[in-house]
């Protein structure tokens, strides 16, 4: 029963309860999100963490989300609980109830994820909501490619329903997902998994309530949200006033992209308008607006007040828009299941704009987007087999430090190990590194991609489909950086992949993923020579890399660098160029 503990109220919340509370709070979605990460069937949650989880009061506002997510998933869902409350008014909810849908216009831009959402009740009281989203191992159609025209080709579209009433399973829904997969039984045990975390996040909140004499969060919610919107504001205002522009570029599909912003920042508030952007496209790169405002609030966030706790408070004071029929507003029914190739651009695009106002505390440009890789096809009894698994580029460099290799960012999500890929699939690695000179040269280097060499061992014909992009486009350096290395996708017999689209591919094809870098910051001719020497005893840089883009001679055999040799080299280039000078 709850109120055992000392009664708190939104008048009685001194700092530091609200730090304890606070604190409690985010242990309890901490809990939701380790018991989907521990009961989910499939690496994509348990060992990527493409999920989010999050806790919400009666009245749909996120107060806090679980640290293991990623933006477009919280983000969206943060939003994204308006309309289930819309289709299900919060009276008309009862105990047992769990909603569900992949609607990619109301939640986090495509099929491939289902968002649960939980009512939590004390008794028949209702006191909040539990909610989260995970990428599902795969939801018919065409698979997980941008081959489609249509939304309508991507997969199963699971409108806003219930899962359970009042306690009893949907099973005819289960029954037409399962219908629809090549991989029911993962597809349906990581739902059952969603509705595991959500009771578990309940169970853990109601105790929560009681232990504080808690008779509702709202208060608790209103006070967090009020500072957290004080919070932002108070950044936002440290910015400049103006009109902030960038665009940047990515190899789309059937043409390159354009994406433009605009930040205009007016006292205490930010608006981005994604105006002179291109374009929705025939093929899925397509970005619905939800997801937009995902990547936009969470780089604005990242730059102006990364310690600000992420909730409706946070958003409040930034507006997103989009053009209807743009590529970043896409209408129903366009093609996004590659949504996130072009979402993951956001933050740099944006970062780009800022780099005017506050130069010091943006990346430069960065791989941009996770490389989701889908590999299906039959074994020897004819059943069909299918897996995806996630590979990341390199990070842009900061004003301060080098790039991360082999890092997803924006999207927060881990690779899977080669181990553990070949034990769930018919898969073999042949190599997994760091791409050597993949990242741009700078004072302060980008992060490097990674190469990823693989086969299918099943002796059947299979079909690869890759998600990717910056093979045209490299990720740009900021104030003298360059840029990182482009992407390179080989296949076995010599052939170069420089588009998207499934391909059918025979037995014996091994596939070579390059994953591109990240931009450097500042000159490179400004990198501490004893940083480039370790970075090629590292294998980071090779020995021609560190002379010809560095302008730092080394000594192969003994691993010394030259330093006269250096210093004339440095003489020369900063002379002459790049060109100029040698020793």
């Amino acid at each position: 029963m709850i109120g055992k503990g000392p009664r708190v109220t939104r008048s009685n919340i001194d700092p530091i309860s609200l730090e304890i509370l606070w604190n409690r709070l985010i242990a309890v979605v901490n809990e939701q999100a380790a018991a989907l990460m521990r009961t989910s069937f499939t690496t994509i949650v348990r060992e990527s963490g493409d999920l989010s989880a999050g806790v919400f009061d009666t009245r749909g506002n996120m107060i806090a989300q679980a640290v293991t997510g990623t933006p477009g998933h919280i983000n969206a869902m943060a939003t994204c609980i308006h309309h289930f409350m819309d289709v299900y008014p919060a009276e008309t909810l009862k105990p047992g109830d769990v909603l569900i849908t992949n609607d990619p216009q109301k939640t986090s831009g495509h099929l491939h994820d289902f968002t649960v959402i939980t009512p939590i009740f004390e008794g028949v009281r209702l006191v909040g909501f539990f909610g989260n989203t995970c990428h599902a191992l795969d939801i018919g159609g065409r698979g997980m490619g941008t081959d489609a025209r249509s939304v309508y080709e991507e997969g199963l579209f699971v409108p806003i329903t219930k899962l359970y009433d009042e306690g009893l399973e949907n099973a005819e829904l289960l029954k037409l997902i399962a219908a629809n997969c090549r991989a029911p039984e993962p597809v349906i045990g990581d739902l059952r998994a969603q509705v595991v975390a959500n009771d578990v996040g309940g169970r853990y909140l109601l105790r929560f309530m009681d232990e504080f004499g808690l008779e509702s969060v709202d208060p608790l919610t209103d006070e967090i949200i009020r500072r957290s919107e004080g919070a932002m504001r108070e950044a936002i205002a440290k910015v400049p006033d103006g009109d902030y522009t960038n665009e940047v570029y990515s190899d789309g599909y059937e043409n390159p992209v354009k994406l433009v912003v605009t930040i205009r920042k007016r006292g205490d508030r930010m608006d981005v308008d994604w105006t002179g952007s291109s374009p929705a496209s025939a093929y899925g790169i397509n970005v619905v607006l939800n997801y937009t405002h995902a990547y936009t609030t969470y780089a604005l966030k990242c730059a102006l007040a990364p310690d600000v706790p992420n909730n409706e408070g946070s958003f409040r004071p930034v507006t997103v828009s989009a053009p209807k029929d743009s590529i970043l507003n896409a209408q129903h029914p366009a093609p996004v299941c590659g949504r996130h190739i072009l979402g993951h651009f956001l933050p740099g695009a944006i970062f780009g704009a800022l780099a005017e106002a506050m130069p010091d505390r943006v990346l430069a440009e960065g791989a941009a987007n996770i490389w989701s890789t889908q590999l299906s096809g039959p074994r020897d009894d004819g059943s069909v087999w299918t897996y995806v698994w996630f590979s990341t580029g390199g990070t842009g460099a900061r004003p301060n430090k080098d790039g991360i290799s082999a890092t997803a960012f924006p999207s927060g999500i881990s690779g899977v190990p080669a181990e553990v890929i070949e034990s769930l699939a018919p898969i073999h690695f042949h190599r997994r590194e760091y791409r050597t000179d993949s990242g741009g040269p700078g004072a302060y280097r980008g992060g490097l991609g990674q190469t990823v060499e693989f086969s299918v061992n099943t002796g059947e014909p299979y079909t690869f489909s890759g998600l990717f992009d910056r093979t045209r486009h490299p990720a740009a350096g900021y104030a003298g950086g360059e840029p990182g290395a482009l992407a390179r996708i080989t296949l076995g017999d010599g052939t170069v992949i420089d588009s998207k689209g499934a391909r059918e591919l025979g037995p014996d094809m091994s596939i070579s993923l390059g994953l591109p870098g990240g931009g450097g910051f500042y000159s490179a001719f400004e990198r501490d020579p004893e940083a480039v020497l370790d970075d090629v005893i590292d294998g980071l840089v090779s020995v021609d890399a560190a002379r010809s883009r560095y302008a730092v001679v080394i000594d192969s055999e003994r691993m010394q660098i030259d330093s006269e040799a250096t210093r004339r080299l440095r003489a020369g280039t900063s002379e002459g160029g790049r060109s100029g000078g040698d020793e």
